[in-house]
């Protein structure tokens, strides 16, 4: 499989990543648009289609969980995803921006841009980012970090990699990781799982 599927993020990486996009025009959008990928797993088209109503609660409050509608997921693949507090906290920041700029929270949690046409609505509202566009971003963040091999699955994989090796600490099993990353089969999940490097190494010593 090397060499077919987008890299994993080191500790250390996804550290770089994070204090890059602190740098950028938009650093509150995109740094939850990180965290989606890296603490909730999400897909580009997932983190396109996410909005509002799928992370705040009944009091209109940060809640905790994503519940990703099967409209918003790949081949409606929908479920509900634990907030890590990191991924939280930085929900909490984007909303309470929106809240002082616009007065509302709503739609879409991560926007273009670009205005909405006010033929198509309130000209001071933004339109979801597409999927295409968070693929490019997260290519081109990449790309200025000289993270080879990286993409927007990369979040993605190692989300699904680490809760793999994490998931029998907490009890669970991999079956519970594949309901995290939403997919059909336990098969698919083990695809996506990079195996640990230094117990490879320990394995092949103790052979």
């Amino acid at each position: 499989m090397a060499g077919r599927q987008a890299k994993l993020l080191a500790a250390g990486d996804a550290r770089r990543v994070l204090a890059h996009v602190a740098r950028g025009r938009t650093p509150e959008r995109d740094r939850v648009m990180v965290l989606l990928s890296l603490r909730a797993g999400l897909r580009a088209g997932e983190i396109a289609a996410l909005t509002w109503p799928m992370i705040l609660d009944a009091r209109g409050r940060i809640g905790h969980v994503i519940e990703l509608h099967d409209i918003a997921a790949k081949k409606g693949s929908g479920r509900s995803i634990p907030l890590h507090t990191e991924l939280r906290a930085a929900l909490a920041r984007l909303r309470a921006i929106e809240l002082q700029e616009r007065g509302t929270a709503s739609g879409p949690v991560i926007k273009s841009m670009r205005p909405v046409s006010p033929r198509y609505g309130d000209p001071d509202a933004s339109a979801a980012m597409r999927a295409s566009s968070i693929v490019n971003w997260f290519a081109a963040v990449y790309r200025t970090l000289g993270l080879t091999g990286c993409s927007s699955h990369s979040g993605r994989r190692t989300f699904v990699t680490m809760a793999a090796r994490r998931v029998h600490a907490a009890g669970g099993s991999l079956r519970d990781v594949q309901q995290l990353a939403g997919h059909r089969s336990i098969e698919m999940t083990q695809r996506y799982i990079e195996g640990d490097t230094l117990a490879k190494r320990r394995l092949i010593r103790l052979l």
